[in-house]
């Protein structure tokens, strides 16, 4: 039995049955372990011989584009659909939406749990859950979020909570017996970044700047988890990958009044305005600042090929790749809400970060990309907001 991996032209043979590895050299000779975790037993010393060269940031980036020679010791993440499959946070925003893909997918084995049902920020909780149930495959999707006034009012709650979510899952992920868990993916959000990081912002831009403060205690915990998954791949050779999705709309977002982002609050405007026949909408600022917007079902179908594809060290950038002036976003939802009124720029109020956009060539290069149309991805969330929040 042996795997190849491929970075760019160079490859890597991990001979399974002997115990030796031949690489070919790289620019930057420190090696660290590096995991080819098989479904088939294999001696445990085997399973940490795998010994990858530290790349340079351009190839670290293609670590996961990696070809099978055999594909029956190493299965696919869709080809596995009997497979236990733990989605941790299945009822928000992004882990409902990575539960619908999963069964739209045929897979029939998925460990779902409500915080009711099991509390992930209880240790013992955890640990108990996956020694009884074994999964194969772990999406961390669970989190607890909010908005600028929750993050400024809760932080201990926001910091704590988010490292004790993350912590429990990865740890009983590699501690899980038997070493049932095959692959680890943790989601992030793009808050990581610095407050003035690059535009577009990569994947390096991480840890280079000061934090946005609004929500800093999030995003350090985000981190965090980001660091986890690369040291539990380092130390133990668990197979944890990171994915970082730009801002997110669709069914099931937060439409709260007071402390949802500017779709899901342009959405609940217009609509109100449309039911009462309110003359104008007033929005804040001039409209001219940009921002990028990913629907929550495009962010599932890339978790999918990233559990399918990816196995890299690098954590990857998941967006649209495509901006809208926050303008023209609002004359879209007021289009697609059917407000007759009038639109209304305050532009005694702020406009904020005139540009947000994230790198994502990362995850181009290794194949994948967008597809719901932004306006197409509003029709469907306005019907959700229709259904479920105005008639409930």
């Amino acid at each position: 039995m042996f795997f190849i991996y491929r970075v760019h032209n160079t490859c890597f043979l991990l001979a399974a049955s002997l115990p030796f590895s031949i690489t070919i050299p790289l620019p930057t000779p420190l090696l660290i372990p590096y995991t080819a975790v098989s479904p088939q037993p294999v001696p445990g010393d085997l399973l940490h011989l795998g010994l990858f060269l530290r790349l340079p940031l351009s190839l670290r980036k293609t670590m996961g584009a990696m070809d099978y020679a055999n594909t029956e010791a190493i299965g696919s993440f869709l080809s596995d659909t009997a497979a236990k499959v733990f989605v941790a946070g299945h009822r928000g925003l992004v882990g409902s939406a990575i539960h619908r893909k999963l069964v739209s997918l045929g897979f029939t084995n998925l460990l779902l749990r409500t915080h009711a049902e099991l509390d992930l920020t209880r240790q013992a909780d955890v640990e108990a859950f996956f020694a009884a149930e074994r999964p194969r495959y772990v999406i961390v999707a669970a989190a607890k979020v909010g908005g600028i006034h929750a993050n400024s009012t809760y932080p201990a709650d926001f910091i704590v909570d988010n490292l004790k979510i993350q912590t429990n899952i990865i740890d009983a992920a590699f501690r899980s017996a038997g070493g049932s868990v095959r692959k680890l993916l943790f989601l992030g959000s793009s808050c990581i970044y610095p407050k003035h990081a690059p535009q577009p912002i990569p994947e390096s831009a991480l840890l280079s700047g000061p934090l946005e403060p609004t929500n800093e205690w999030y995003a350090v915990a985000k981190i965090a988890g980001i660091k986890m998954c690369q040291a539990y791949r380092i130390q133990h050779g668990l197979d944890a990958i990171s994915a970082m999705p730009t801002n997110l709309y669709g069914p099931r977002d937060n439409f709260h009044p007071e402390n949802s982002h500017v779709l899901p609050a342009l959405i609940r405007r217009f609509h109100e305005a449309k039911v009462t026949g309110a003359k104008e909408v007033v929005v804040w600022g001039t409209g001219s600042p940009l921002r990028e917007f990913l629907h929550v079902d495009d962010l599932a179908d890339a978790v999918v090929f990233l559990m399918d594809r990816y196995s890299g060290l690098e954590h990857v950038n998941v967006g649209s790749g495509k901006e809208v002036a926050i303008k023209e976003l609002a004359e879209m939802v007021k289009e697609v809400v059917g407000f007759d009124g009038e639109l209304v720029w305050d532009k005694t109020k702020p406009d904020g970060t005139p540009r947000k956009l994230m790198d994502s060539s990362m995850l181009a290069g290794l194949g994948w990309e967008a597809k719901i149309p932004l306006r197409e991805g509003l029709v469907d969330t306005y019907k959700w907001y229709v259904d479920n929040v105005v008639d409930h």
